[in-house]
């Protein structure tokens, strides 16, 4: 076997794309070289801020390939001979072999191709696969058509120590490598990988491999931490984006201002992070310290000195910004709620108007919704108005993503509120077990001292307890907002989060802008699986349908979109599935459940029929619970439970065979109508009374949710059901005897059929 190596020299790849272009590559030059007949093995891929490598042992050659095309019958037609010549490459039928079977005598081309040396190969392989690599984003430069992520620089290609010659991008591919810009640019000459490592992280002071960066920075921070008393603020994420930043990671502790501490930490965090790529430090009490971390590229002569002290600066000016802008939200003593008719100038989307506008159904619904979730309404009222106050800050223009904490902070910061259990530490956390300082200036609202408990926000409440719902709902109304995102379980926070989700998605309905395919512009995916987490892990016990009724009479739309509720459910089943629940259990109780999906041709709202009156389709809705997602997540839960054990295993087989049965003789005419009996057969008496037992107790067990009493009671059927398929022939001779016992089968399978569809159920 002989050793590939390939690098690809370009400027700066974007962080975020460097992993998987490495992984891109491997893959694809993989595939492209098997399917010229080499086989690939000990593959290797690397990626680093400028170069993409690919390392992996290849043959010298591909082998030679022998094979047998078939042709038409001797005979054929002359139009097909030639089709079939041209193909094979042959210039006359006489050059193939004729063979014969059952049919007759038929031409076979024997067909012998030639092995291909490596290099050829590769020559090919290499500018197809980067001609059409897929970059998320690409980009041309000079006069060549070539495009790249950004311009190329260099292209080392070599086999087994020799260069393997092609040209990408106007670039042609040598020996030739470069390190690191400032500390060892080389160019340096290689003829392995061995050599090509030792050279770059030798003179060339470039660490290759990407995991072997992120070990170095981790390391090293933590060290210097220490060293300094303090914590290290881990975060994977931008641990992964410095190391794709550096391709000689060094790891200084800068100052900052402490004055800056004045700020959210939040805010401080926020713009070290995504600004600045900084880690954020901690003292030993969990504090935010005065200090950072950076990651330069380079050993400074001065041990990085000016590089900390210069990056201090440029964190300083953002910081400036930041205090600017929380000043300025907070002057002549403004509160959160005075932002709130601001919103009115916020548009939503164009056909669902404002924020305001969203703003006001949601208070509206989340005062109906929050009995049933066990909220107060008045406190649920005011959340939802002031959950999106913040949006009209500087702060929050400055900071979008901290839309939700910085109106939380405000909030508490009025009514003097200090939330030590909530998991966002509050801005201003006492030290030290003292008692809590004054914040410095400015403040966010409230008087000096951060102000009191009484009812000086105007609200009407008086504890703690009281501003710390509302406090919490304002930052917990947008979560979960990924399948990772914690889901609210504060009363408040969740009766808001929900019915902004919920008035998003019957909006959107209303105005027919659904998802379509894999395109989901708003995001209407994820507030669904919102809304189903959220019930989920909440166990609330309400109806979809009348809550989506109710947003929905204040959209007006012209329908009720049970594609929605299909929607939702939709977004459960994959919920479900997510958790390890088997598919056909899921399958076996949403056929019972989920309603026919819809969209223009639905029902219309009840609100179009005459005052009061419900549609049909919204009593089938509500008698059969299939807008219930903790009912149908306990009855399929149940039902895997049932279907584990030997009992509900061997009911299933019974169930099955009696279906079968059934089945078979729907097809020869129609399946009797009668109230089967105990029958002639003793098997088919106690079956019967079997029957006759299991039926109320199931009725009873569903009414009140007892899924596991229902399959406790279905089992019940299992020893006379076998006894009665053991010893009874149902297709009788005699004719109401045969119709008895189809009776009892129908029997079996309609109460069996209240708990779920067993025909779905695999095995």
């Amino acid at each position: 076997m002989s050793e590939l190596l390939l690098e690809i020299l370009c400027e700066e790849i974007p962080a975020r794309m460097q992993v998987k272009a490495g992984a891109d590559l491997a893959r694809l030059l993989s595939a492209a070289l098997e399917k010229s007949g080499l086989s690939v093995d000990n593959v290797r891929s690397f990626s680093g801020p400028r170069r993409l490598v690919y390392v992996a042992d290849i043959p010298a050659r591909s082998p030679d390939v022998k094979e047998e095309r078939k042709g038409p019958r001797v005979g054929a037609p002359e139009q097909a001979l030639a089709g079939f010549m041209r193909g094979a490459g042959l210039s006359d039928i006489s050059k193939a072999e004729t063979r014969s079977d059952k049919k007759g005598e038929y031409y076979v081309a024997l067909l012998e191709k030639p092995g291909r040396d490596a290099g050829e190969i590769i020559a090919e392989a290499v500018p197809e696969v980067t001609g059409k690599f897929p970059w998320p984003k690409s980009m041309k430069s000079g006069a060549s058509t070539f495009r790249w992520v950004r311009p190329l620089s260099s292209i080392l290609c070599v086999l087994d120590g020799k260069v393997v010659p092609f040209t990408v991008g106007g670039i042609d591919s040598s020996n030739i490598t470069h390190g690191h810009r400032r500390m060892g640019a080389g160019p340096f000459s290689v003829t392995n990988f061995k050599a090509y490592r030792q050279t770059l992280e030798g003179k060339g002071h470039v660490v290759l491999c990407a995991c072997e960066r992120k070990d170095i920075i981790s390391t090293v921070a933590k060290q210097v931490c220490d060293k300094a008393g303090l914590v290290l603020v881990e975060d994977e994420g931008l641990l992964a984006e410095v190391a794709g930043l550096a391709e000689w990671p060094t790891v200084l502790l800068g100052d900052m201002d402490a004055a800056f501490l004045e700020l959210p930490a939040e805010v401080i965090k926020l713009s070290m992070r995504t600004h600045q790529k900084y880690f954020s430090v901690q003292d030993k009490t969990g504090n935010l310290a005065a200090k950072f971390v950076v990651v330069a590229n380079q050993v400074a002569p001065d041990g990085g000195v000016e590089i900390a002290k210069g990056n201090a600066r440029v964190l300083s000016a953002r910081l400036d910004d930041a205090r600017f802008f929380q000043a300025e939200d907070v002057r002549d003593g403004k509160k959160l709620i005075d932002n709130y008719d601001k919103l009115d100038g916020v548009l939503f989307l164009q056909k669902l108007g404002t924020i305001k506008d969203k703003s006001e159904r949601v208070a509206a619904l989340a005062r109906e919704l929050a009995p049933k979730v066990g909220a107060d309404p008045d406190k649920a009222e005011q959340a939802a108005k002031l959950a999106k106050c913040d949006l009209v800050t500087n702060m929050v223009v400055e900071f979008t993503s901290l839309q939700g904490k910085i109106g939380r902070l405000m909030y508490e910061k009025e009514v003097g509120l200090h939330l030590d259990h909530h998991p966002t530490p509050n801005p201003y956390p006492s030290r030290g077990g003292e008692q809590e300082p004054t914040p410095p200036s400015p403040s966010w609202g409230g008087t000096e001292g951060g102000g009191s408990l009484d009812n000086k926000a105007g609200d009407g409440l008086l504890t703690k307890d009281d501003y710390a719902d509302i406090a919490i709902s304002i930052e917990d109304h947008y979560k979960p907002q990924g399948p990772s995102d914690s889901v609210p379980i504060n009363p408040v926070a969740v009766t808001v989060a929900l019915v902004d989700k919920l008035d998003t998605l019957v909006g959107f309905w209303a105005i027919d802008e659904k998802p379509t395919g894999s395109k989901d512009p708003y995001a209407l995916r994820r507030a669904a699986l919102g809304v189903v987490r959220i019930i989920l892990e909440n166990g609330i016990c309400i109806k979809l349908s009348h809550e989506i009724e109710i947003i929905a009479r204040r959209h007006s739309p012209t329908f009720l979109h049970n594609s929605l509720i299909s929607f939702i459910l939709d977004r459960l089943k994959a919920h479900l599935r997510e958790e390890g629940v088997a598919h056909d259990h899921i399958d076996a109780v949403f056929a019972l459940s989920v309603p026919t999906s819809g969209g223009k041709g639905d029902r219309p709202l009840a609100g179009q029929a005459a005052p009061g009156q419900a549609s049909a389709q919204q009593t089938a809705v509500s008698d059969n619970k299939l807008d219930d997602l903790v009912d149908i997540t306990n009855r399929v839960k149940a039902l895997g439970v049932f279907l584990s054990t030997d009992d509900g295993a061997n009911l299933l087989a019974g169930y099955k065979r009696a279906a079968n049965i059934l089945k078979a003789e729907a097809k020869k005419g129609d399946l009797p109508d009668i109230e089967p009996n105990k029958g002639t057969q003793p098997q088919e008496a106690a079956l019967f009374s079997a029957l006759a037992t299991a039926e109320p107790l199931i009725e009873k067990t569903l009414a009140r949710e007892d899924y596991a009493g229902a399959m406790t009671a279905l089992a019940g059927l299992r020893a006379p059901i076998d006894a009665f398929f053991d010893d009874v022939i149902v297709n009788s001779d005699v004719a109401s005897e045969r119709e008895n016992r189809l009776g009892l089968l129908i029997k079996i399978r309609n109460l069996a059929g209240t708990i779920a569809d067993f025909e779905r159920v695999e095995g």
